[in-house]
């Protein structure tokens, strides 16, 4: 009855895991950048404070790490997380990046997605914003359809 009990616990968590980790979240915008302009996808700006923020954490484990999400994201956008961490230090050049970026959007609150479409002009990159939603209640089906809606305008 142990060994049933414990590989049950085991398998459990194995999925979780797996399911957590079933979408790959970038943090670098250049190469972000570029995977959008090869691929011709929008990028997904995920603005978090991913180990306090409580709404953060909920809209992850509702909607970012389902394989509904995972399925959709991989079809039609580039991820891009842009962290502010509390406990967790991030390299000196990637809290600028992402200080920056916060400031380019307005980001006030946290969590914020935007919708951006790199384009090239003059040889510099501008970042064309699509629109931006946050958490979205109803789980992944009711945020992918009001994601779906903001790239329409696309």
């Amino acid at each position: 009855m142990k060994k049933l009990i414990f590989l049950l616990i085991v398998t459990f968590s194995l999925n979780s895991f797996s399911q957590h980790n079933s979408v790959d979240w970038n943090t670098d915008m250049n190469k972000s950048i570029e995977l959008s302009e090869k691929t011709g996808k929008p990028i997904l700006l995920f603005f978090t404070g991913s180990d306090w923020c409580g709404w953060c954490k909920k809209l992850v484990r509702e909607v970012f790490a389902k394989p509904e999400f995972a399925k959709w994201a991989k079809e039609n956008v580039i991820l891009v997380e842009i962290d502010f961490p509390r406990k967790t230090k991030l390299s000196a050049e990637l809290q600028k990046q992402n200080r920056s970026l916060q400031q380019m959007f307005g980001v006030r609150g946290y969590p914020t997605v935007w919708f951006v479409q790199p384009e090239k002009s003059d040889g510099q990159v501008n970042l064309t914003k699509i629109g931006s939603t946050g958490y979205v209640a109803g789980g992944p089906s009711k945020w992918i359809a009001a994601a779906n809606q903001i790239l329409k305008k696309k």
